[in-house]
């Protein structure tokens, strides 16, 4: 079920992931540690303080497991032909959202480890006042970030089939609406759109 409650008329869905399995391998892994202890304070009959020590990481690593879990099963990353979407938290929840025709600059960073689990983090960088924002645990960051670079490339049908690219004119004139509903600064606005200028 997606994150989105609602969208605006012709908005699609097109990525809805919770954060990758690897978020959860740190408590996971410190429970499993924490078993095994206990199960070895039992085998060689620790002294009862130990056996207390024990109990009690168990119920702590127990508890950061699940909460880890809650907050794993709350967050989400939504891709819409319009905008990027993040929504988080368990009690509290919060929320981000950035227009896809703000971005400036996509990619995404896996180690050599993530790229063998399928894991690493979407990078955006946006004309509006956040700047740089990065997404981490994303399953699969290189289908993410190609499917944002997708909807990133407005158009219409040409003749022959093909998406055409919105003129200059167009450009400009979707970064001014963007600057009426504040994404953009005036500054930004009139940098972006003297860049697109040079391009004539």
């Amino acid at each position: 079920m997606s994150g989105v409650r609602r969208l605006a008329e012709g908005e699609n869905v097109v990525v809805d992931v919770r954060p990758h399995w690897w978020y959860l391998a740190g408590p996971i892994a410190v429970l499993a540690a924490v078993i095994a202890g206990a199960v070895a304070a039992l085998v060689e009959s620790a002294p009862g303080w130990a056996k207390w020590l024990v109990v009690a990481a168990l119920g702590i690593s127990a508890l950061w497991l699940v909460a880890r879990y809650l907050r794993w099963t709350t967050t989400r990353l939504i891709v819409t032909s319009s905008r990027i979407i993040e929504r988080k938290g368990i009690l509290g929840r919060s929320g981000r959202e950035i227009p896809l025709a703000a971005l400036t600059d996509i990619g995404y960073h896996q180690s050599i480890f993530e790229r063998l689990i399928g894991t690493g983090d979407v990078v955006i960088e946006s004309a509006g006042r956040d700047g740089r924002e990065v997404f981490s645990d994303i399953p699969h960051p290189a289908a993410v970030h190609n499917e944002i670079y997708a909807q990133m490339q407005p158009g219409r049908p040409g003749p022959d089939g093909a998406v055409a690219s919105p003129s200059i004119p167009e450009q400009i004139d979707q970064l001014d609406q963007l600057r009426r509903r504040g994404v953009l600064t005036d500054e930004e606005f009139a940098r972006k759109k003297a860049e697109l200028l040079d391009r004539l």
